[in-house]
């Protein structure tokens, strides 16, 4: 029985290959969006400001393969990190499968179409706020943000 179900429901995430692991971003881009993180609250602050290497187009690092050396503080997400980053969307695989709760009906491993994200407007590129590159941006705090996609806030709150 377990052979018919997808590999992100019969493996641990330490146990996905590399490929595995990959294929489950569902290249949204929201991950590469600046965000700011207030030192009394430890509240932190979404912007519309993109890292310089996410292509807005498609969404995927500009250059992927030296994405810790081009920007030290790039995190690389593990399985033990996809619990306790508090700025993954709540929509983001890595965070769902951690908790075992299924993928979402638009994710591309589920559809089986790498636009599917876009197409269901949960991608930066299909966002319904304008996202800047930070190369064009002088202050970051000028461009805190809500939320940016209808019905999939990154911090899982509701309006």
């Amino acid at each position: 029985m377990s052979d018919d179900l997808p590999f992100w429901r019969t493996k641990t995430m330490r146990d996905m290959t590399q490929h595995e692991w990959e294929s489950l971003c569902d290249g949204c881009g929201q991950c590469c969006l600046h965000k700011l993180e207030d030192a009394d609250t430890g509240e932190i602050a979404l912007t519309n400001v993109a890292c310089r290497y996410l292509d807005l187009g498609t969404c995927q690092c500009g250059d992927y393969a030296n994405r810790q050396t081009n920007v030290p503080d790039c995190v690389q997400l593990t399985p033990g990190k996809a619990t306790t980053l508090r700025w993954l969307p709540d929509t983001c695989a890595y965070r769902l499968v951690a908790r075992g709760e299924p993928l979402p009906d638009w994710h591309p491993l589920v559809t089986g179409d790498p636009d599917s994200v876009h197409k269901a407007e949960i991608s930066v590129r299909t966002s319904h706020e304008t996202i800047f590159s930070e190369d064009d941006v002088e202050d970051l705090e000028d461009h805190v943000v809500e939320w940016l996609n209808r019905g999939a806030d990154p911090f899982g709150r509701h309006s």
